[in-house]
């Protein structure tokens, strides 16, 4: 949540807009009613109908944002299997760090709270990421909060990440990666789940999960509740996070229709200061949030110094296949997220805050809220039509988002005129997305598939915020795609694909001014080898841009990332990866990525610099994971992540050389089928940062001083899950 509250109120809104707003809650609580009665009639018709599941529709939710090995993009994936072995709480971005050209971070150190990913040099604000075909992006800052969904790899069926600009989406344009993740699946027979895990830094998650199995051969109720806490790595980066998620299947013979509700509620405590090179030295594990100095010069830290947000997520998914050809699906979203980060300012600008002198006196000691009160709301359809030769996907999707940004001062030492419940500013954003494509395989002959994708998308964005100024912008883009798949033999595959995206600035990128939307072309080459006991991928990609907006390193006054439009860039890359099968017991699962990362012909504030590196973007990223499997049940497993050094400015300054890194992981577990009442019982442990490396994984600049993100050294959870 915290890149998403600007500046302060200096004039008058766009519109009277909460009027409107009501209105078009209403409007949108009628739909769904009228909806939820039309799909009630379906489920009375289909219950005439077979009862033959046809596993196949689950896909059907994510198949129009989803591709396969005869698609020319690289891609990476990870089912639930894989998921379960390390989740103990971690975020799913830090249960992501060994995938191809992937980096993560997290502000707390120890990968609970806020979390952060970048692919290929990306920022978040550029991977897209879907939930079951759904925009999860913020729709403003374009970034991806995963601390307002803790614990949701527990409901994660399967997720892909897709590198580059990947296949037409919905929501924001990838510019570095596309990542869409697949809910949990129905199940056949009752289920019921316990775990419980913790560790370092007093962490603690307990989850409970059940399903009802399908009831009459057709319904099926399942649900997942979920704690956590944790103090931290850094001092008082605390988090308690509560999470849900509830889901009604019906399953027919050509039928799946999910209605979905899930979301959660944290509290952290801010940690995304970081420290200067002297305090990294002296104490890795500072936080200066919330300092102040008392009245009596004692220097204190206000104890509510944190980030409160709820985000409730409601979706509805209707998958219908027609024919042995063709099969659809329709979904309705709708998501409310409400909450505040609140500060201690000392010596605080009494007429920033709309507080009047008392007397000689024009500073204030205050307490502050910055609120977010937000709707994000819309349809995603799709159409697939497949033949021995051709797969066709026709589909789109229309998104709504309405923001109420405000700020409160709930204490002042000297609170003048000011009254409790007043707002020191207001301001009002709406963005509208809406978008259609079109994508197609075909095979032109026995070895050759072509692949060609079409997309229109128009966005309209409004805003009045102090720092953005008054904004009204439409953006219209086409964004066309294609390649070639050729199948050498069974085994052996090469591929070559164009893209081309375009992208719209984030509400952060207005305070800069004379903001332009950025352009990529995107060139992949690549080759695949699949043989009984070894899978190989390799890919080359040449990303080329213009009017980049890049990471400058630099921060706003309440910790946005700046960016800003360089004229051409370019990212060149090298991407390996595999799974060795040495025998039955042990697998090798090496990555890495070699990269050239450009700003050309740069220019900053009048000043020439020449051909540079971007920010943020390490040349070598490699990850390994090595598996042991020494009997039935029985799962080891050592994971091991190198990041190269990288720059956390565009020009090259010394002091903004973030150093590079090598972190080893140690995860084992252990799976019981005992003959009666439990189905399983699984331990599972994972011992973070083996060799205790210090390292920092992350960083910004103030002007030319350089402040740091320190990560945890040795640390371990421990988990317990019980089936029945």
């Amino acid at each position: 949540m915290k890149t998403i509250f600007q500046g302060t109120f200096k004039g008058t809104k766009l519109q009277s807009h909460k009027g409107s707003k009501i209105e078009n809650l209403c409007r949108t609580k009628s739909i769904f009613f009228l909806l939820f009665s039309f799909f009630y009639s379906i489920f009375s018709f289909a219950q005439q109908q077979d009862s033959t599941k046809v596993n196949s529709l689950d896909e059907v939710l994510v198949s129009a944002v989803r591709v396969t090995s005869k698609t020319p993009v690289s891609f990476s994936n990870m089912d639930k299997k894989e998921i379960k072995y390390r989740n103990l709480g971690q975020d799913i971005p830090v249960l992501m760090n060994y995938l191809p050209s992937v980096v993560t971070t997290t502000d707390a150190g120890a990968g609970i709270g806020y979390t952060g990913i970048r692919v290929r040099g990306s920022d978040a604000t550029r991977v897209n990421v879907t939930i079951n075909g759904i925009p999860y992006n913020d729709s403003e800052s374009q970034g991806t909060f995963w601390v307002n969904m803790p614990d949701f790899a527990s409901s994660v069926e399967s997720l892909q990440l897709q590198r580059g600009v990947g296949t037409s989406t919905n929501g924001a344009g990838a510019f570095g990666a596309s990542l869409n993740m697949l809910t949990d699946s129905y199940a056949s027979k009752a289920t019921g789940e316990i775990s419980s895990s913790a560790g370092s830094f007093n962490s603690l998650k307990n989850t409970v999960k059940f399903s009802t199995g399908l009831l009459n051969d057709h319904f099926e109720i399942a649900g997942r509740l979920s704690a956590m806490k944790s103090d931290g790595y850094v001092d008082r980066a605390s988090s308690d996070l509560k999470s849900y998620f509830l889901q009604g299947t019906y399953v027919g013979k050509t039928t799946l229709i999910k209605a979905l509700v899930f979301g959660g509620t944290q509290k952290t405590y801010q940690s995304w200061n970081g420290i200067d090179a002297e305090m990294l030295n002296e104490n890795r594990r500072y936080n200066s949030a919330g300092k102040y100095t008392d009245e009596f010069g004692n220097t204190r830290y206000y104890d509510n110094e944190t980030d409160n947000y709820n985000q409730d997520h409601y979706q509805l998914h209707w998958s219908e296949s027609i024919s042995e050809k063709w099969s659809t699906n329709l979904a309705f979203h709708y998501t409310k997220g409400k909450g505040y980060f609140e500060n201690y300012k000392e010596d605080a600008d009494m007429a920033e805050y709309n507080l009047s002198p008392v007397g000689v006196v024009t500073e204030t000691d205050l307490i502050r809220q910055k609120w977010l009160d937000n709707d994000f709301y819309g349809t995603t359809f799709s159409a697939k039509y497949t033949t021995e030769k051709l797969n066709v996907i026709i589909g789109g999707g229309w998104n709504k988002y309405e923001g109420d940004h405000f700020g409160k001062v709930i204490w002042a030492r000297y609170a003048s005129q000011s009254e409790l419940g007043d707002h020191y500013y207001d301001d009002y954003s709406a963005k509208t997305d809406g978008n259609v494509f079109a994508k197609a395989n075909y095979q032109l002959i026995e070895k050759l598939s072509f692949y060609g994708d079409l997309q229109y998308r128009r966005v309209t964005y409004k805003a009045n915020s102090a720092d953005t100024g008054l904004v009204d912008d439409e953006f219209n883009f086409f964004n066309p795609k294609a390649g070639l798949n050729f199948e050498i033999n069974k085994k052996n595959t090469l591929y070559f694909s164009y893209a081309r995206a375009n992208r719209e600035p984030n509400r952060t990128d207005y305070e800069g001014g004379n903001v332009k939307p950025e352009k990529l072309n995107d060139f992949e080459l690549g080759w695949r080898f699949n043989s009984e006991k070894v899978q190989l991928n390799s890919n080359f990609y040449y990303m080329r841009y213009k009017d980049q907006l890049i990471l400058t390193g630099t921060l706003d006054d309440v910790g946005n990332p700046i960016r800003s439009n360089t004229d051409k860039s370019y990212r060149l890359g090298f991407e390996f990866d595999a799974t060795i099968a040495l025998s039955e017991k042990f697998i090798l699962r090496p990555n890495f990525t070699l990269s050239s990362n450009k700003n050309v012909d740069l220019a900053v504030e009048g000043q020439f610099y020449g051909t540079t590196k971007i920010a943020y973007s390490p040349e070598v990223i490699a990850g390994n994971i090595i598996v042991y499997k020494p009997i039935e049940g029985l799962y080891l497993s050592l994971l091991q992540k190198y990041v190269g050094e990288q720059y956390m400015n565009n020009i090259e300054l010394p002091a903004a050389k973030l150093a590079d890194y090598f972190v080893n992981d140690f995860n084992a577990s252990y799976e019981i089928k005992p003959n009666s009442i439990f189905k399983s019982i699984t331990i599972t442990a994972l011992v973070n940062n083996i060799f205790d490396k210090k390292y920092v994984s992350n960083g910004a600049m103030w002007d030319v001083y350089p402040y740091y993100y320190p990560q945890a050294g040795t640390n371990f959870l421990v988990g317990l899950s019980l089936k029945f």
